[in-house]
């Protein structure tokens, strides 16, 4: 898993995040793996709807709080994969058959992802989200 965050940036505003996300989308033009990490309410919902909606998903986007795992389908038919991990045990990912997500090669967007670091593969790519000064500072 990538241990380096090479890009830094500020987002003031929710409108902002969708630069940010085609940034992200461009940069890992290659990679369907991405683990956020950031406290409680730092945007990480936020700006996956966002990735979500830009990879054409048809379906309003909710976190999966409860669910643990949402599926979203695109315009195109493929499955976009969305993980909230805060109300789940590291060892109860294996119930939930997480391998087969992860290795569909499908788009999968995992927040809470520190609580499986160990387990993520090693292309996956890591975005950290803060929030400093009223802004949304994203790093991945």
């Amino acid at each position: 898993m990538k241990k380096e965050l090479i890009d830094k940036y500020r987002c003031k505003s929710v409108d902002e995040l969708e630069q940010a996300g085609k940034l992200l989308l461009e940069k890992h033009d290659n990679k369907r793996i991405f683990a956020f990490i950031g406290e409680m309410g730092v945007g990480k919902t936020s700006f996956i709807k966002v990735l979500c909606r830009l990879l054409g998903a048809e379906e309003y986007v909710t976190s999966p709080t409860f669910s643990i795992i949402n599926e979203y389908i695109t315009h195109k038919g493929n499955s976009l994969y969305h993980f909230d991990l805060y109300r789940i045990n590291p060892e109860d990912v294996f119930d939930l058959g997480y391998e087969e997500y992860l290795f569909s090669g499908n788009y999968c967007f995992i927040e809470w992802a520190d609580k499986i670091r160990e387990l993520l593969p090693e292309e996956t790519v890591i975005v950290e989200m803060k929030e400093e000064g009223g802004e949304r500072v994203i790093y991945f």
